[in-house]
């Protein structure tokens, strides 16, 4: 079992990882091309309201509703049976949001003023972000429809195709920047349209592999199939629930639509160096995860159900803990070899990093926060991890009142990571006491190597790494050969010694049907 959520996790991993990779490049010719201002203010809060969405109701709380009760059709149902519960799923799905996209296009203005409320006192700002999201929102029924495709084959044991797909947006967003800037007014437009045709295009892109494994159906809406209504059932308090990151990262935009330009564009690239380990690693985790503890609760397969957790979350803590680390020493080096280009400063850098700061401390929770809720939501509960998202939610709010003024947009990302941190220890505490998940034998081994191993890593990485200001000043070509060695140094460092305490890959991909009697080599 271990052995094939290894291979499925390099698979989506890998996929991320081009998407990514690619990712920063989008970003690297959007900081060259749009430096940070007002206008690139306006283009974030306009692409981040229909992605926010998205991820609540796509990769979110839908997934998390739905891959559990696709898996249980998969496994209890007939081939036909499924294809009309995903006809209905997606017809239901589809009107919903179709609804949606239509309130939201004729009143536009009241949602940047829900979301920005700060633009309010910048009537230029408003109008701009008012008239990307008309462009940008439709984007929330493409990407969403494509993310139920997505589960679909995720949950058929096809996980390449959905990890690339994103691939697409980062293509469309580098074409507008360079094709289309220059024939608006508002050159920041050109994202916008770029935004919009991406979403067509990665909806297309996953119909024929639908098609050929028999999943491609017409939707029909069916608001009382019983498949559904079990859906939605767990689909609307899920909200609250799975996607508490994306919220608190949401409050953080609307606390800093209030605060001078700028502060939104430094939030968010900080915030992208953040969602690499998470996105690329994190993620994939969770997603691999999913069906698999939602096929071992079908089965009532406690010992493989806790054998699926106990990995997930050594796996998260092998990459989090060392992601997190590295992200902090060097902070500054990544933010100026990644942005300092063109009209991004090296101010801006600066103001980057403070924020890139503190998110760094939450990577650990951030990525544990995937795989403890999906303990939870395979087996179909949805009101406990609820009510942990509200608790942090209520934290992430009151410190952001809190430390807003001394901090500024570095306080509201000390507030996402702090209340993120809570909402990932009540999750993972929740788990114990109901002893859905027992920990195997190993951990203290475990966590004696992975402490040697980061502090080591850091250490050697911090004591070779140039002063801040040489990073400032210097070309891409220097900043380039002195931050991959540090990576490198960091990345052999760690592993070499995890090696020498005795980890070795194959306690990752060993697989355990009696976690009581699993081997203490870890």
């Amino acid at each position: 079992m271990s052995k094939q959520l290894a291979k499925n996790t390099v698979i989506f991993s890998s996929m991320t990882l081009l998407s990514r990779v690619l990712g920063f490049v989008r970003d690297m010719v959007i900081a060259y091309i749009f430096g940070v201002s007002g206008a690139a203010d306006a283009f974030w809060v306009a692409f981040k309201i229909p992605n926010f969405m998205r991820r609540l109701f796509a990769e979110g709380a839908f997934s998390q509703a739905f891959v559990p009760v696709l898996s249980e059709y998969k496994e209890t149902q007939d081939h036909e049976q499924v294809r009309q519960f995903i006809s209905r799923m997606m017809g239901t799905l589809g009107s919903a949001l179709l609804l949606l996209t239509i309130l939201v296009e004729l009143g536009t203005p009241v949602v940047i003023a829900v979301f920005a409320p700060g633009y309010l006192h910048n009537p230029a700002q408003f109008a701009l972000a008012s008239h990307m999201l008309h462009l940008t929102f439709p984007y929330l029924l493409f990407i969403s429809l494509t993310a139920f495709a997505g589960a679909v084959l995720n949950t058929y044991g096809r996980f390449a195709v959905p990890a690339f797909t994103p691939v697409l947006l980062n293509l469309s967003l580098i074409a507008a920047a360079f094709g289309l800037s220059s024939h608006f007014h508002q050159p920041v437009v050109a994202l916008a349209w770029g935004v919009f045709v991406a979403g067509v295009v990665q909806l297309i892109f996953q119909i024929p592999f639908l098609r050929y494994r028999g999943l491609l159906v017409l939707p029909r809406m069916r608001w009382r199939d019983p498949g559904v209504r079990r859906v939605l059932k767990l689909m609307l308090p899920a909200i609250f629930g799975v996607s508490v990151v994306q919220v608190n990262l949401l409050l953080d935009t609307v606390f800093a639509s209030f605060l001078p330009a700028g502060s939104i564009s430094w939030l968010y690239y900080s915030d992208r160096l953040t969602s690499f380990p998470l996105g690329v690693f994190g993620v994939a985790i969770a997603t691999v995860i999913l069906p698999t503890l939602a096929k071992a609760f079908s089965k009532n397969s406690h010992e493989d159900y806790n054998a699926s957790i106990n990995w997930a979350i050594r796996s998260v803590l092998l990459i989090a803990l060392p992601a997190g680390i590295a992200i902090f020493i060097l902070s500054a080096p990544l933010l100026s070899t990644l942005f300092q280009h063109g009209k991004f400063s090296a101010e801006d850098v600066m103001m980057a990093q403070r924020s890139l700061l503190m998110f760094a401390l939450g990577v650990p929770g951030f990525m544990l926060i995937k795989v403890l809720a999906s303990g939870f939501y395979a087996r179909q509960n949805i009101k406990t991890p609820v009510r942990y998202a509200v608790v942090a939610m209520i934290c992430n709010s009151v410190l952001n009142l809190i430390l807003i003024f001394p901090m500024a947009h570095a306080g509201l990302a000390l507030a996402t990571t702090a209340s993120s941190t809570l909402n990932a220890g009540l999750l993972f505490f929740g788990l114990l006491k109901r002893e859905i998940y027992v920990p195997s034998p190993g951990w203290r081994r475990y966590i004696l190597q992975m402490l040697v191993a980061n502090v080591v890593m850091g250490a050697l990485v911090w004591f070779f790494k140039p002063p801040t200001q040489e990073w400032l000043s210097a070309g891409l070509s220097w900043r380039i050969q002195h931050l991959i060695p540090l990576i490198g140094l960091g990345a052999a460092s760690y592993f070499a010694v995890l090696w020498l305490m005795g980890m070795r890959p194959r306690d990752f991909i060993h697989t355990t049907k009696h976690p009581a009697r699993e081997s203490n080599t870890l």
